[in-house]
């Protein structure tokens, strides 16, 4: 899955609303960020299903008759 790159500055944007945090949760955000870059540690968001390319045997013709056959008359 390929990662999400921002800049500096959209970093230092999101750091000023973390300095708000009280230490607790600070920690909590540590300990999170640390084990999501554990390379160990499987990721569970499942966001790399949305990236590839569109698998299917039928033609474009077919797809488009199935998608205009499946349409609704809207009231």
């Amino acid at each position: 899955m390929g990662a999400l790159k921002i800049n500096s500055k959209s970093i230092d944007h999101y750091f000023g609303y973390l300095l708000n945090l009280d230490n607790r949760s600070k920690k909590q955000l540590i300990i999170k960020l640390t084990k999501s870059i554990d390379e160990n540690e499987p990721s569970n968001s499942g966001f790399d299903k949305l990236f590839g390319a569109w698998k299917d045997d039928r033609t474009a013709e077919e797809i488009i008759k199935d998608i205009r056959d499946s349409r609704t008359p809207n009231q």
